[in-house]
């Protein structure tokens, strides 16, 4: 642009030719080319000030600076039970970390602890029928009213615990560091600290080994006896401590030496353990009764283990705390050694990890990351840019799950592992109104099946204490649980008046079984965990349901919308929820043969009102009235549950109710708490409004991410993260229709880009690209022989599907789909 513009300075004059006014007017020629060459100069130098441009799978980020706050400058690294905060102080480095089982309440508790279930004395059955009766005349009651009625105080509820923190004191000087920087790398998932100090570099480098359960940090410089540091086990003063050091022989004669500290929780007298290995190479290793100290140590490595008796047992929730076993593992680790430990850990995660790969023709700038955020927000960032950050918060949604849910494990709660508190927001608890369902969407969609499992256990120990709330409460056959849950098996009712009735909640965990037999297609699963767990649920709901003579209908009564109105008959999401896990639960019993099952529930769900009706301004009915607030833009959109995660509502098959739904969306808004937005990206995939979609995207890092890229519901929940991944990967695949259906929500944002690996419903593996926002190629395997059908608008009936050697399969299209017939661990290309 700038040549141009100096040769259309340089016009002949009068008709003379270029060169005649060249050769007229060289000091205009030389001050022309100055000018550009002063241009050019400014130009490479403003490029070199531009933030260089990492390459499109660098998969980390970085702070510049030591965290002060840990919500939102922590760096997170997890195993499924353990997780830690990387900080990265300088003088004082303090790694706290927890472990999933460590919690206050429960039985044993000071306060005493009954399950949240109500004695036969409490007269629920009676209570229930009372408010029924009420609604009936009333049409609807307030929450309060209704609290007052059923709610009911829980005590000796709980609270997740920090386990401890691990300090780390060195003599560095932070006035006089330079070139820090705090990363992680989610790509091998270790968080690093690097820095200069009076001419050493020195390294720290973190991570949580879930193949050996340890967390292992270690400590270097590039140069010899330069490690100074003294270790420590910082405990809470609400439990009791004992606290030994000593010396641990090795085989290998490396210098260990092992501290653990040990006690009881004081509330309810949970036993725990942590033991802590120092090894240090070179140098002098000393200990006194409280710390460990190391001088002169070429470099420091560490492992801790934890642990305690709680048991996932139903009513005693104790085991044994295996503390010989936590040692055996610290030990097996230093026999291990440091390279080998980290190998093992990679390349277990990176087992999961990998299997997914997105690209967005980005490129990450290389800056930190709150920096990054502050100009993503001010729309700074080129597009390119932009992308970058959005292809990285999608794998970090991944990489969260995988740190917070492995076998073996409790769930992702709330805070995922994390957790600094011993009173934690809402106690890290696991609510079941959205927020533990919303924190595995993504796991079978994003090719991490696995990390289910401990959802599934979690949910399993659960069905014992959920029947008896069913008989003391109801006075039913089946199971139930309410709002929220405990990890001492809590199903009972709390007297929140807003947030305590949610009967529906047992139904909508109950589908993620299902849900994960339709990804997975694995029979002996369906037969013996999902269908026993989908059974109960039913019959519950079978036993309870009201029928209403004037419609003819079925009905929920009392209903609650979440969080949202009165008390009613049959609010919308109620209905929804019932009406998914019958249609469910009668699929399963078809497939397993349970003949009177078939019949039970067929006779109700031909009767059963689906909770799908169009308001007078067009909306999706929150409730059976027409009571909508077209002003209301309430965080809750829990009446679209049939358009996500349910799928009766579709833009292709119910056009007129996925019409109704895009009219509620765009009443109510695009703002909300973190997991509200993360919801709404996922509602406006299900719409095919990429764009729509994408600026929830944006909503959602603009407005509700912490500088660590931490969702923030305010405070932090991590369930907006992991929501918002499975919203993007609803944009790029959807399979909730017996159909794969590629692109459905491309936003305008993303012209080019890739995927690998996603996971479609019938256990199909899914991997495409796309060009000018139109798909260019897609490949496919079936993990059994089936019919696969896809949708995409690039689809036509010249498109050929050829197999991995080349041969063309028979393939039909019409109604705009392609079916054809796959083969067992074949995999098939598109000749689009």
């Amino acid at each position: 642009m700038v040549f141009s513009k100096v040769n259309s300075d340089l016009k002949p004059y009068g008709g003379r030719s270029a060169s005649y006014h060249l050769a007229a007017k060289p000091l205009t020629v030389i001050v022309a080319i100055s000018c550009v060459l002063f241009m050019m100069v400014v130009s490479n130098v403003s490029a070199s000030n531009k933030p260089v441009c990492k390459r499109s799978d660098d998969l980390s980020f970085y702070f510049n600076q030591a965290g002060q706050d840990w919500e939102s400058e922590t760096l997170p690294i997890g195993n499924g039970a353990m997780g830690a905060s990387v900080l990265g102080g300088v003088s004082v480095e303090t790694i706290q970390f927890s472990e999933k089982t460590l919690w206050t309440g429960g039985p044993g508790s000071k306060q005493g602890y009954d399950f949240g279930i109500a004695s036969h004395s409490e007269s629920y059955p009676e209570r229930i029928k009372a408010v029924q009766k009420r609604l009936k005349q009333e049409t609807k009651l307030t929450p309060e009213l209704v609290a007052n009625k059923l709610g009911r105080a829980s005590s000796g509820y709980g609270s997740y615990q920090s386990f401890a923190n691990i300090q780390l004191e060195f003599s560095h000087n932070p006035a006089q560091i330079s070139a820090y920087k705090r990363s992680l790398n989610i790509k091998n998932a270790i968080a690093a600290v690097e820095y200069d100090y009076q001419h050493t570099h020195f390294k720290r480098e973190y991570f949580v080994s879930y193949p050996d359960q340890v967390i292992a940090v270690k400590l270097s410089s590039d140069k010899a006896k330069q490690i100074d540091v003294s270790l420590d086990l910082d405990i809470a003063n609400n439990r009791t401590v004992h606290k030994t050091i000593k010396r641990l022989p090795h085989s290998l004669n490396r210098d260990v030496v092992l501290m653990t500290a040990s006690g009881k929780l004081l509330d309810n007298q949970l036993a725990y353990s942590t033991n802590m290995a120092v090894i240090a190479a070179g140098g002098a290793v000393s200990m006194t009764t409280q710390k460990i100290s190391v001088s002169g140590a070429d470099s420091v490595w560490l492992v801790v283990s934890a642990g305690t008796d709680y048991a996932l047992n139903y009513p005693s929730y104790r085991g044994k705390l295996e503390q010989e076993k936590l040692i055996q593992r610290v030990s097996d680790a230093v026999d291990l050694g440091y390279e080998q430990l980290k190998k093992r850990h990679i390349d277990d995660y990176q087992s999961l990890f990998n299997r997914v790969a997105l690209t967005l023709n980005h490129c990450l700038p290389q800056q930190p990351i709150d920096q990054l955020l502050a100009h993503y927000k001010a729309n700074t960032l080129l597009a390119k840019e932009r992308r970058a950050l959005e292809a990285l918060y999608y794998q970090f949604g991944r990489y969260l799950l995988i740190a917070s849910s492995r076998k073996g494990s409790l769930p992702a709660n709330l805070q995922g592992v994390w957790n600094n508190y011993e009173q934690a927001p809402w106690n890290s608890d696991y609510h079941i109104n959205i927020n533990l369902q919303m924190n595995y969407w993504l796991a079978d969609a994003t090719n991490l099946s696995e990390l289910n499992t401990p959802l599934f256990d979690f949910i399993d120990a659960l069905i014992a204490p959920g029947e008896l709330s069913a008989k003391r409460i109801f006075s039913v056959d089946g199971w139930v649980l309410f709002l929220n849950t405990n990890i001492w098996g809590f199903s009972g009712l709390i007297d929140w008046p807003t947030a305590f009735w949610q009967p529906e909640g047992a139904a909508w965990i109950a589908l993620h079984y299902y849900d994960h037999y339709l990804y997975n297609q694995d029979p002996l699963f369906l037969k013996q965990r999902a269908y026993p767990v989908l059974k109960k649920a039913t019959q519950f709901w079978l036993n309870t349901l009201s029928f209403d003579d004037s419609k003819g209908t079925y009905m929920v009564s009392p209903s609650y919308s979440p969080e949202h109105g009165d008390f009613s008959v049959g609010a919308a999401m109620s209905q929804q929820i019932v009406s998914k896990l019958l249609a469910s639960t009668l699929a399963a019993a078809k497939s397993l043969n349970d003949q009177t099952m078939v019949s039970d529930i067929t006779a109700v769900l031909a009767k059963l009102d689906t909770g799908l009706k169009v308001g007078s301004w067009g909306q999706l009915q929150e409730w059976q009235q027409d009571w909508d607030d077209k002003l209301s833009q309430h965080r809750h959109v829990s009446h679209l549950f049939a358009l996500h995660p349910g799928n009766t509502i579709s833009p292709l098959f119910t056009p007129a109710l996925a019409k109704a739904a895009k009219t509620t969306l765009l009443a109510r808004g695009d703002q909300g708490t973190g997991w509200s937005k993360a919801w709404k990206i996922n509602f406006w995939a299900r719409l095919f409004d990429g764009d729509h979609a994408h600026q929830l995207l944006q909503e959602q890092l603009n407005g509700s991410t912490l500088k660590n890229l931490w969702g923030n519901h305010p405070p932090f929940q991590i369930d907006g993260n992991l929501g918002a991944t499975a919203g993007i990967t609803e944009m790029l695949l959807q399979s909730q229709n017996q159909e794969i259906h590629v692109l459905p929500a491309l936003p305008s944002d993303w012209p080019m880009g890739s995927i690998t690996g996603l996971k479609a419903r019938g256990n199909i593996t899914v991997s495409f690209k796309w060009a000018n926002h139109q798909l260019t190629h897609l490949e496919l395997s079936s993990a059994y022989s089936q019919a696969v059908v896809i949708r995409a608008a690039a689809l036509n009936g010249k498109t050929e599907v050829l197999t991995r050697d080349g041969k063309t399969v028979n393939a039909r299209f019409e109604q705009g789909v392609l079916q054809f017939e796959a083969l067992k661990a074949e995999s098939y290309q598109l000749k689009l």
